[in-house]
């Protein structure tokens, strides 16, 4: 007498002879390219000229610019506007001065009396 329903066992190990699966190589992907280093010099022109010391972002920036060409270091953009920034600002310090001192000189000859 024979079980229908039973349940017969698998052999879960394929045959000797049977060709193994092809698998596809996974793709190799390249590390991500460094980033090239920024001047240090790029980075304080910038600085030092928004937070108003002119002068100073003007030589760093002329200085870090020298240092990009010839390393090719990243930052051009940041001494650029450290560049146009100091300059701007030196501008507008020598101006205010000028007109600063002007006035004062102005509204001291019209109010010189002599007795």
């Amino acid at each position: 007498m024979s079980d229908t329903n039973a349940v017969q066992p698998t052999n879960t190990e394929p045959p000797a002879n049977a060709a193994q699966p092809a698998y596809v190589a996974q793709p190799t992907y390249a590390a991500a390219p460094a980033g090239a280093k920024t001047n240090t010099l790029a980075i304080i022109s910038l600085v030092m000229s928004i937070i108003g010391l002119g002068i100073i972002g003007i030589i760093t920036g002329h200085i870090s610019l020298g240092q990009i060409k010839k390393t090719h270091e990243s930052g051009h953009g940041l001494a650029l506007a450290g560049l146009i920034i100091g300059y701007i600002e030196t501008a507008a310090v020598i101006i205010g001065g000028a007109i600063f001192l002007l006035t004062f000189l102005f509204v001291g000859a019209a109010t010189y009396t002599t007795y």
